[in-house]
């Protein structure tokens, strides 16, 4: 078998993205809103046991809680600028969750999700800027994500990003509030940071 070189900034269509996460099940993949395909490393043991640690207490929460659905990594949200992009975790409102069609429910739901969590892995850093992951995080909020939080565990430090504010930087916290976006949801990072 031939293998190929994907040079950075290559771009497809969304059309051509769906059609290689489609071919390609094994890559973890991202398009930007100017069509560049972004293939994710897979992450290692401790970042994979640390992001599902976030989602279990997310789920957990959710379930409890029952006014939202809660989404991992694997999930592609197809973002109204044109993007698709996959958070680390995410959460929509049940009512808009329930709006979509079955389809849209079985695709790349067409819709940016209520709350994202980015969880910066050791191949994160390797393969991307950390100024990508923070316009990441903008990109989101610009398509209607209402809070965000991007975790980086090296430098124990949280950045918080909510609609029509500045980012918030908080080193070395020990929970994080969901606020009112996610009303009674702390997350609990003594095995996060």
């Amino acid at each position: 078998m031939e293998t190929i070189t994907i040079p950075r900034g290559f771009r497809v269509t969304p059309e051509q993205f769906e059609q290689l996460a489609q071919a390609e099940q094994l890559a973890r993949m991202e398009l930007t809103k100017d069509g560049e395909l972004i293939i994710m490393s897979p992450t290692g043991g401790t970042a994979g046991r640390k992001n599902s640690r976030l989602t279990q207490q997310l789920r957990n929460w959710a379930d409890r809680d029952g006014t939202g659905e809660v989404f991992d990594s694997s999930t592609v949200f197809a973002l109204p600028n044109g993007a698709r992009r996959s958070p680390d975790a995410s959460w929509i409102k049940l009512e808009r969750w329930n709006q979509l069609t079955q389809a849209q429910q079985d695709g790349f739901p067409p819709l940016a999700p209520d709350f994202v969590i980015e969880l910066i892995s050791p191949s994160d850093l390797k393969n991307q800027r950390y100024e990508d992951l923070q316009a990441k995080m903008q990109e989101y909020l610009d398509n209607g994500v209402q809070l965000g939080w991007l975790i980086e565990p090296d430098t124990k430090t949280v950045e918080i990003y909510r609609s029509g504010q500045q980012v918030k930087i908080l080193n070395n916290p020990q929970t994080l509030s969901g606020e009112d976006v996610l009303p009674g949801f702390i997350l609990d990072l003594s095995e996060i940071l």
